[in-house]
């Protein structure tokens, strides 16, 4: 796939035409699956220019509190939902894994539990901010006196804040500050389990519902035969051998509740393990396994996106609506 404007625009353009509702766009300087020295389009400025020439389709931004100034990312973020007329601009909140990836751009790289500090008060700084003017805020990480921010957001009450993570920290952090919950992926006995739990911690904090979302790779073709040659294909660990050391990295930088492999690193937050590969039933019959269990957001990922978006629009969204 290109890593180019001219690529994503027509992805996300297409997108919107045959069904999908929401798109993530990652937030990463350098490329961690095709090698640091591979392109990586900057994720800020590409969501703005992409809801300029889409109409209904959401963007679910990647934003890294150590890479971005709470205050500002406020602003950039209240302009981009103005430029979509509202609901289009929400948020997925990463805490930082990458050590080269901060070096090398000079941004200091903190333990994980350290950032899972900076994040609480950074989403403090960012809710107030779009809520309130005149606000001030003194805390370890972040100090902002007296600040305006106009205009505020169209979305009410702000834009939808995503955020994942299965480290307790991450976990307690989620409960608390954020609007939705986005898991890797897992088969749906498992995610029933996750959104028990997370239902849990926001009860008990006398907070309402979240959105759920799941992490999925979809391969479907007419035969499962078929469908297992090209999952085959994509997990061939050799073709990913310039993102091994990114890799060794990310399981350093996390505290996942499983061990993931080197093939599941090659399609990204466990995507395999949910389970979307084989005819269109079968994919058909595990969406509605995912929708049962409690998943309001499906995180498709393909490749090439492009083709397999329309595969998958084609013969498997029909079926389920």
């Amino acid at each position: 796939m290109s890593i180019s404007w001219e690529y994503v625009k027509r992805l996300a353009q297409r997108s919107e035409q045959i069904g999908f509702d929401l798109t993530l766009v990652a937030e990463l300087n350098l490329n961690d699956i095709k090698g640091e020295e591979a392109p990586s389009l900057d994720a800020w400025s590409t969501a703005a220019a992409l809801t300029a020439v889409t109409d209904r389709l959401e963007y679910m931004v990647a934003v890294r509190p150590t890479f971005h100034n709470p205050t500002l990312l406020a602003k950039t973020a209240a302009n981009i939902d103005h430029i979509g007329g509202g609901g289009r601009l929400s948020l997925n909140v990463v805490s930082s894994w990458w050590r080269d990836e901060a070096t090398k751009y000079g941004v200091q790289y903190e333990q994980h539990d350290d950032r899972y500090a900076r994040t609480t008060e950074w989403l403090e700084v960012v809710d107030n901010v779009w809520k309130q003017d005149h606000y001030t805020f003194e805390g370890t990480y972040y100090r902002v006196r007296d600040t305006v921010l106009q205009p505020k957001p169209l979305t009410r009450p702000r834009p939808t804040v995503y955020a994942g993570g299965e480290s307790e920290a991450a976990k307690n952090l989620i409960a608390r500050t954020c609007d939705a919950y986005v898991m890797h992926g897992d088969p749906p006995e498992r995610i029933r389990e996750k959104i028990a739990d997370m239902t849990a911690r926001r009860e008990r904090l006398g907070l309402g519902p979240m959105i759920y979302g799941v992490a999925g790779y979809s391969i479907v073709r007419n035969t499962e035969a078929e469908a297992r040659a090209e999952l085959a294909r994509i997990t061939d660990v050799k073709q990913s051998a310039a993102g091994y050391h990114n890799y060794q990295q990310w399981l350093a930088g996390t505290q996942l509740e499983q061990r993931v492999s080197l093939e599941d690193y090659s399609v990204s937050n466990r995507g395999l393990r949910s389970g979307l590969v084989g005819t269109p039933q079968q994919v058909v019959d595990r969406v509605a396994a995912f929708e049962a269990a409690g998943v309001n957001l499906l995180l498709l990922q393909c490749s090439p996106q492009l083709e397999e978006m329309e595969r998958f629009a084609q013969s498997v969204i029909p079926c389920h609506n």
